[in-house]
């Protein structure tokens, strides 16, 4: 077949290539908009894969100047460009400039990259597809060239799928050994630790990559509980967020402040401070003050904007170690509370092998709790339970004799009752409540346990 058939034949293939330019200029605009961006894409989106000529460039600037550790605002990209002679063949400041003013958020620039992806491969299909029926016509070409061509083109394919989705098991081994070891060596916790001694012992601290719930019905101490993960995790340099969808940042404030200075909650609302509690007061405040928690108190947000505010902390604080969310209820559930609770905890889940870090989020109970002999809470008492039972690596439910029995012998004590542990044992754990104070403590002294 004479050249000039051959590449008429490949022009008119080429007039319909599978292509999502939307895509393309969300991510190119997400990684001008926010800095953190390209490291989640670098190595999965190849500059190729762009199917504007434009975008390619601008892209592979990105890539360049992550690689060197640079960052990826309009101005860094834009002087890379220029300084090699490539502003002009991108369209001018003005395209970089329409890109970022186009794009709100990088919020969804993972699914963008997978959609730009998936687009750059049915093409490549496409152009092997095409050379194969132009060999296939080439009468020089032999049956079994032919054969083998197509054969070599089909496992190169199948094997750049099995690099991009699986892995030798041999490696993830050897990288758990060396945990191993390093953690019996160091003596090191696998998670996060709460502080409190027989929990961490049951759990080895909070997994990264985990949705953790923790339910109980109303006056049981959730926010408290919650709260005093939150500051045992910044106390040890660890950046928190805190989604606060019932209480303000102010009264959130008032209950952190009670907690450290021991200073009663109603006694700090209406000023009745002694004289001697001024100066502890002051130190507290500022000792709070200096820890890395964040908090975000409007009411309803997606999870969208849960993870946009979550990048936006984390770009701020270097790193983010914890998310807290009080509470699931909350949430805009839409008109199937059943349907969107579990889209809710599903988006949790994500959030949290995303960010790779542990993710709690605070449950109300079912009313059923209230008509039994035996309140102690179980896990079908769980509002919507199917989809909080399905996507929850942990489930730890409150529970506090006092509340239903005043004359109780276990008054200040709260049972945390471990229902659901995927990767290790359940059972309770009792812990001294200071209602007065909204502060949980270990109920005996520091045990060996870990």
């Amino acid at each position: 077949m004479q050249a000039t058939d051959r590449n008429e034949l490949l022009r008119l293939a080429d007039r319909k290539q599978p292509q999502n330019i939307d895509a393309e200029e969300a991510i190119i605009g997400g990684c001008l908009l926010d800095q953190n961006a390209i490291a989640r894409i670098a190595d999965t989106l190849p500059a190729e894969a762009f199917y504007l000529a434009a975008h390619r460039e601008i892209y592979r600037a990105m890539l360049v100047l992550h690689a060197e550790g640079k960052t990826t605002d309009v101005m860094t990209v834009l002087a890379w460009l220029s300084d090699r002679g490539l502003l002009q063949k991108i369209g001018g400041q003005s395209k970089l400039a329409s890109l970022m003013r186009e794009c709100v958020s990088a919020v969804n620039i993972d699914q963008h990259a997978a959609l730009v992806n998936d687009k750059y491969f049915r093409r490549q299909i496409m152009a092997h597809g095409q050379e194969l029926t132009v060999n296939a016509g080439d009468g020089t070409l032999s049956q079994a060239a032919i054969v083998e061509l197509l054969q070599k083109e089909a496992y190169a394919f199948a094997q750049q799928q099995v690099d991009q989705g699986a892995e030798p098991v041999r490696e993830t081994l050897q990288t758990v050994f060396n945990e191993v070891q390093e953690r019996s060596v160091l003596k090191r916790p696998v998670g996060i630790l709460s502080g409190f001694y027989d929990l961490d012992a049951m759990t080895q601290g909070f997994q990264r990559g985990d949705l953790i719930i923790e339910a109980g019905r109303p006056s049981m101490g959730k926010t408290a509980f919650l709260l005093n993960l939150l500051v045992v995790a910044a106390m040890h340099d660890i950046p928190v967020l805190l989604f606060s969808l019932e209480m303000s940042k102010e009264k959130l404030a008032y209950r952190l402040l009670a907690s450290e200075s021991r200073i009663e909650t109603g006694r700090l609302g209406a000023g009745r401070i002694t004289d001697n509690e001024w100066v502890p007061l002051v130190e507290h405040v500022n000792r709070l003050s200096s820890l890395p928690i964040w908090v975000y108190d409007k009411s309803a947000p997606s999870i969208a904007d849960i993870r946009a505010i979550a990048r936006t902390v984390q770009a701020e604080a270097g790193t983010l170690g914890m998310i807290g969310l009080d509470y699931l209820q909350l949430m805009e559930l839409g008109d199937n509370s059943v349907q969107g609770l579990g889209r809710i905890t599903k988006g949790l889940k994500g959030l949290a092998r995303d960010f790779d870090l542990p993710v709690h989020a605070l449950s109300q109970l079912s009313r059923g709790v209230e008509s039994r002999t035996n309140k102690r809470p179980m896990m079908s008492d769980l509002r919507e339970s199917g989809a909080l039972e399905q996507d929850a690596d942990l489930i730890l439910m409150l529970y506090r004799a006092e509340y239903y029995e005043p004359d109780t012998p276990d008054r200040g004590i709260a049972e945390l009752i471990i229902s659901k542990h995927r990767n290790g044992p359940t059972g309770t754990v009792k812990l001294l409540f200071e209602p007065e104070f909204t502060q949980f403590r270990n109920l005996a002294g520091r045990r060996n346990s870990i």
